[in-house]
């Protein structure tokens, strides 16, 4: 068996959900920023057990929880809210989690917009770590999210997650990537005066992560970066052809 992290803040629309999918685990752990919505009230009424800790950051949030809070198990599960487990990635955790081989497993997210799968224009597969051994696996900050520092040697699993991004709206949807945008405006900073691009992964990178990481990495040294990212993700990766979705902001809008 594996244990469950849910990391929450303010998701009362999402969290029903959430939890109920991670009921297939018998060790479920909410870890709550301190909420100022109903997210704990509903929480509450799950079997599961809910922890608050003041948020400072995505990575030091997830150390904090990865020291702190006991788990039943040796292998944990991280969700964020606004994802699902499903019952066959569950299935292939729990076979994963007892090799030997790896120490830690990235699944990739299915990107849920507005009820569709947005496929193209969102890079899949793009692979979060998320099935991993406690103590073998911590978190670093990087720009508005967090990159995970392994011991040992990782894997991919085979299944997918849906990752529902519009859930609580169009209007959060922009505000929230209208924040990421500052957030990675900062980390440019950072990494013009101090980082650097790491040319052996980006062209002879063993895996998908260590490619697009080192991409990233050069990505922000790129002038016009938000002009070349949104003609990269339209044309070269086929956002233009995610025909289920054009419909979908002029209905949101004339429906409100």
């Amino acid at each position: 068996m594996i244990s469950i992290y849910i990391l929450t803040h303010n998701e009362e629309i999402d969290i029903a959900a959430c939890i109920e999918s991670a009921l297939l685990s018998d060790d479920v752990i909410v870890v709550d920023s301190f909420s100022t919505d109903r997210t704990i009230e509903i929480a509450s009424r799950y079997p599961v057990r809910v922890v608050q800790h003041e948020f400072e950051s995505h990575g030091k949030q997830r150390t904090w929880m990865l020291e702190t809070i006991p788990t039943r198990y040796e292998w944990v599960y991280i969700l964020e809210a606004d994802e699902r487990m499903t019952p066959e990635l569950f299935r292939e955790c729990l076979k994963a989690s007892q090799s030997q081989e790896f120490i830690g497993y990235y699944v990739a997210e299915r990107v849920m917009f507005m009820g569709t799968w947005i496929r193209r224009s969102t890079q899949y597969p793009r692979y979060q770590m998320r099935l991993f051994e406690k103590g073998k696996v911590w978190f670093s900050d990087y720009g508005h999210t967090e990159r995970e520092v392994c011991d040992g040697p990782t894997g991919f699993l085979k299944e997918t997650y849906p990752h529902y991004t519009c859930s609580k709206g169009l209007s959060r949807w922009i505000e929230k990537h209208n924040r990421y945008s500052t957030d990675e405006a900062k980390e440019t900073l950072r990494q013009l005066k101090s980082g650097k691009i790491d040319w052996y992964s980006l062209l002879l990178g063993k895996s998908e992560v260590e490619r697009r990481r080192a991409l990233k990495d050069l990505s922000l040294r790129l002038p016009f970066r938000p002009l070349l990212r949104w003609f990269y993700m339209y044309f070269i990766l086929g956002g233009i052809l995610e025909r289920d979705l054009l419909g979908v902001p002029y209905r949101h809008f004339t429906n409100t």
